[in-house]
């Protein structure tokens, strides 16, 4: 079964996980490997998730990442050890040819959901392309968004709602989202940490992440999500990105389990 069927599949959540950003390589290994114990345990499909370069910061000395050559290096060693799909934002039409050589899934990120050569590049790989929902769309948008992968010929697509903009530095997630873009007639997935940021708060990004597992289950309790997108680190407040958004380490195991009781 290919990983896009796999995802399909509708007897449970998948997951999609990891920390924001590619830090060092013995803590992504860290949270590789726990996030594996974890779904294992549980039988939820994984994908784990990080970026090698966040190119949207809010200041100029944000940390953005470890950058393409040794961002996908250690991505690579955490896919060839632990034998686990990978997710990465890509944010430029120059990165995505290095990008798919390692990532299964390449992420298009909610402030880029609208560049058409970007995601119609990403698509010509013939990966699964998984557009995030622009703060500024509305869920119906994403229908024209995935008819940019469609138009190369490409139809292994996912949807993620993250939130939409309400007022200044607050987001909102408008549960109605998720059976509207159910009907567009893809995987939708909830992003969960990143729609509860704070954007661009003083100097860094805030966030809300004690409403996560509450949130988490209200979505799923929809019928209309078929995976969950959840940041997480050993230590958020140490981590080089969304350290006020990011959830501990040690507290999956525990949201996984009130997520399956949904079911």
């Amino acid at each position: 079964m290919s990983l896009y069927q796999t995802l399909l599949n509708k007897d449970k959540f998948f997951l999609i996980a990891g920390p924001c950003v590619v830090e060092n390589e013995k803590l992504m290994f860290e949270v590789a490997e726990k996030l594996l114990e974890e779904t294992g345990k549980r039988n939820i499909p994984f994908v784990f998730k990080s970026s090698y370069i966040k190119a949207n910061r809010t200041s100029i000395n944000s940390p953005t990442g470890a950058g393409l050559e040794k961002g996908l290096k250690i991505l690579q060693k955490i896919k060839e050890e632990f034998k686990v799909p990978i997710l990465t934002d890509v944010h430029n039409i120059s990165e995505v040819a290095a990008v798919a050589d390692v990532a299964d899934i390449l992420q298009i990120p909610a402030f880029l959901s609208r560049q058409t050569d970007l995601i119609t590049t990403v698509a010509k790989t013939g990966r699964i392309v998984n557009i995030k929902k622009g703060q500024f769309m509305a869920p119906e948008d994403m229908k024209a968004a995935a008819g940019k992968v469609l138009s190369v010929n490409n139809c292994k697509i996912l949807l993620t709602e993250r939130g939409t903009t309400f007022g200044y530095h607050n987001l909102v997630v408008d549960f109605r989202s998720f059976a509207i873009m159910k009907k567009i007639g893809y995987p939708v997935i909830y992003d969960v940490t990143h729609s509860l940021q704070k954007p661009s708060v003083d100097k860094t990004s805030g966030g809300t992440p004690e409403f996560a597992p509450m949130m988490a289950r209200a979505a799923l309790a929809t019928g209309m999500v078929d995976g969950l997108f959840i940041e997480t680190h050993p230590n958020p407040k140490k981590a080089l990105s969304d350290a006020d958004t990011m959830l501990p380490l040690d507290k999956i195991s525990k949201i996984l389990d009130e997520c399956l009781s949904v079911f």
